[in-house]
């Protein structure tokens, strides 16, 4: 089977999911993981023939007026991700079916649809090599989100963080759709494949640099890189499934994912790489500072997610093949521990009902495979041996130290593994072995479906670093020559020697064990800090939506008041003003040149219209005044006739019959006469806004009446009108046939005024008829 196929794959699991969880009940998460187990598998067949280097390529025509194609590319990195994606997601399933095993067979289904839906649009994101395409999966990963964080709609928290994060990935995404059109505009074509290879004529390109900086405003807003890191642990308001799969595995990763595939386009952009290194340091640092500060057992794996995606942009901004080994490395080893410790602490907080760290102990008596599993995975974060986490960290800093930046990244590094160490100790010694100082209530022992994510991502850690060689050469180093555009050669193993990346590996643990043992005390002393959590916490969004928000109230209270009169003036002014400042910026006043005759029956009815008009603001009787309105009306009718368009005539003599009668229902109920409801001074400047309207307009009818005439379109329907719509009358083809929609919605409107009419007089009437 073709690659591209398991995106349809995971969109048919998605469909069944509710019927499954109808049919199946607490076996629905057994069941439906056989689908993306199989995507999972077919990818596998594709591990050998990428091993070389090489990228498939599937591609079929979707709109190509716009040359927007369906294009999938099947690399190394590509083939990373998607196992990553299909198999953790295997996981997942599995864990939902047993962690909304007692939860109403409907509530299972529509979070597992939710949870399909989200990994066919990962798996399309990674493997589209249309950018159009990549940027409609793209978008559907944060709608999924959303609809994820927010499942339990009744929360008003998990409300709230569901808006949080699609404002902040949303707001990114609409960048990255700007920089993807200028990229389109720039070299003709949104295929990554070409875009790569024409790198240099893009970096060369005037619009390079807003380019690259609408695509890092994609990428940090989706993984949460400083400013845009708030969003993330707010996300933890997800069920558990959701936060392992979502916020640590996979989908806060398409901002590195992205980063990582750009990088071979902008790498030669001077400062790029440096733009990256910094914000990535600065995001770990934040979020290692908050990890420490953070109380809930979610929230402190979150922060420390952060951390690592911080830690992944940058690398990314590294030069060197050892950078793109330790990136690549990276992404799998944190996705392998990270899932698991989630998996741990939701079964933690589903068993207890208890989400707060430090009221979480002695759950080793009854989660002990947990217990183990979270021990295992926290083994592997920390970065010890033998656990694939200690040779990424091996490669993290042969990266640093193989590139010319001084000391501070690697001074950052190394502070934030050593909290990375700390949390890692916490979150598996403390609510597991811990003595507890009350009796424990479980509410919820471990199952089959519970165990089978945490064990099997916890024993993958340690067996890929036992055996590191096999993963090196199919799905490392691979990936690796994927980003760099030619072969790596990988040396993925358990031990270097005695280096100075094994020196700075013994100062982290050494550091961690330190945060370890004084948690209590540095957790305790950043609470105190509030000023540190208004820079570091969300506090700013906040004020920015309330800014917005409160605009939005002022703007309705000045605009929106309720007063028709306001509205209208409001409207001919802008109008007025634009086309005055139009007028004044021409260069010349040749567009006032007029020539030709006056024609006498046509200057006839418009002295007439014109009369009607001045005797509507002037005539105290509103029946006087319909009258008024409706000599305009009907001799606007009478000006389209004379000018050839009957169809027109007709359609506005039927709109103004319809008029005229509303508005005689609606005087039914009025007085006969009306009193000014403006003062004198009001009045006249009301006289000025019209008559400098009424200036402005005729001026654009004259230089409309001498601009040169377009006729393409006419001809156009001319030509075609019979060919294709077997009509001789053009106006009638135009309007029935190549203005179906359009012609239909204008017969609605008059239908409902006909209707709202016939309401009107209806209802008059009927006191009539009661008198009588």
């Amino acid at each position: 089977m073709t690659f591209e196929w398991t995106i349809l794959i995971a969109l048919a699991g998605a469909i069944l999911a509710k019927p499954a969880s109808s049919l199946l009940g607490r076996y629905t998460g057994w069941a439906l993981s056989l689908i993306p187990l199989f995507i999972f598998s077919s990818l596998l067949t594709h591990v050998e023939p990428l091993a070389g280097g090489q990228a498939l390529i599937a591609q079929m025509q979707w709109v190509p007026s716009l040359g927007v194609e369906l294009a999938f590319r099947l690399d190394g990195f590509a083939l990373l991700f998607g196992l990553l994606i299909s198999g953790i997601g295997t996981l997942v399933v599995i864990y939902a079916g047993a962690y909304f095993a007692e939860k109403p067979s409907a509530e299972t289904g529509r979070f597992l649809t939710l949870i399909m839906l989200f990994m066919t649009a990962m798996l399309g994101t990674v493997l589209s090599d249309n950018l159009i395409v990549m940027f409609v999966f793209w978008e559907l990963t944060s709608l999924a989100s959303f609809l994820l964080i927010g499942f339990d709609g009744h929360k008003e928290a998990a409300r709230k963080s569901a808006l949080q994060s699609l404002i902040v990935t949303g707001g990114g995404g609409l960048a990255l759709f700007a920089g993807i059109l200028l990229i389109g505009m720039t070299l003709g074509t949104f295929s990554f494949t070409e875009v790569l290879a024409r790198s240099r004529e893009l970096v060369e390109s005037a619009w390079a640099i807003p380019i690259a900086v609408l695509v890092m405003i994609g990428a940090f807003t989706k993984s949460a890189q400083f400013p845009f890191h708030f969003w993330l642990p707010n996300a933890m308001a997800a069920p558990t499934p959701a936060s392992a799969y979502l916020h640590s595995a996979t989908m806060v990763k398409l901002g590195v994912f992205l980063l990582a595939r750009f990088d071979g386009v902008f790498a030669g952009m001077p400062g790029f790489g440096h733009t990256l290194v910094i914000f990535g340091s600065l995001t770990m640092i934040i979020a290692a500072l908050q990890a420490l500060r953070a109380e809930g057992f979610k929230a402190v794996l979150a922060q420390s997610t952060v951390a690592s995606l911080g830690i992944l942009v940058m690398l990314i901004g590294l030069t060197g093949e050892v950078a793109a080994v330790a990136t690549v490395g990276f992404i799998l080893t944190h996705a392998l521990y990270k899932a698991a410790l989630f998996f741990c602490a939701g079964t933690a907080i589903h068993a207890t009902g208890e989400t707060r760290l430090d009221k979480l102990a002695g759950l080793a008596r009854f989660l002990p495979v947990t217990a183990v599993a979270a021990v295992l995975a926290s083994l592997s974060m920390a970065g010890l041996p033998p656990f694939v986490g200690f040779i990424s960290k091996e490669y993290l800093f042969e990266a640093q130290l193989a590139n010319d930046w001084n000391i501070l990244p690697i001074a950052a590094a190394v502070l934030v593994n050593a909290v990375m160490v700390g949390v890692a100790g916490v979150v598996s010694i403390r609510p597991f072995y811990f003595k507890s100082k009350t009796e424990r209530e479980i509410h919820h022992g471990e199952t089959s479906g519970l165990l089978a994510g945490p064990l099997l991502l916890a024993a993958g850690g340690i067996l890929i670093g036992l055996i590191p060689a096999p993963a090196g050469q199919w799905l490392i180093g691979p990936a690796a020559s994927a980003l760099l555009g030619q072969p790596v050669d990988v040396s993925f193993k358990l031990w270097h020697g005695l280096t100075p990346m094994l020196l700075l590996s013994m100062l982290v643990v050494a550091i961690g064990a330190v945060i370890i043992i004084k948690w209590t005390r540095i957790h305790n002393a950043l609470r105190r800090y509030d000023t540190l959590y208004a820079f570091l916490g969300d506090r700013f969004y906040h004020k920015a939506l309330n800014g917005v928000l409160a605009t939005a109230r002022l703007s309705t209270r000045v605009l929106q008041n309720g007063d028709q009169h306001r509205y209208t003036t409001l409207v001919v002014l802008v109008v007025t003003l634009g086309l005055a400042i139009a007028f004044l910026a021409a260069p010349s006043a040749d567009f006032l040149a007029s020539e030709g005759s006056i024609r006498i029956s046509v200057a006839l009815v418009l002295m007439l219209t014109v009369v009607g008009a001045i005797a509507t603001i002037i005539v105290r009787s509103l029946i006087a005044g319909l009258v008024s309105v409706g000599i305009v009306g009907f001799g606007s009718a009478v000006i389209f006739m004379l000018n050839g368009a009957p169809d027109l005539a007709l359609t506005q003599m039927a709109v103004e019959t319809l008029i005229v009668i509303l508005m005689t229902a609606v005087l039914l109920k009025l007085p006969s006469r009306r009193r000014h409801s403006r003062t004198l001074s009001e009045r006249r400047r009301d006289g000025m806004i019209a008559v400098g309207f009424a200036g402005m307009m005729f001026i654009a009818l004259a230089s409309i009446g001498v601009t040169p005439i377009d006729l393409r379109l006419s001809e156009y329907f001319g030509e075609t009108s019979y060919l294709e719509a077997y009509g001789r009358n053009v106006v009638n083809v135009i309007l029935v046939d190549y203005r179906a929609i359009d012609t239909l919605g204008e017969i609605v409107v008059v239908a409902i005024a006909t209707i709202a009419a016939w309401g009107l007089l209806r209802g008059s009437l009927k006191p009539a008829r009661n008198k009588e």
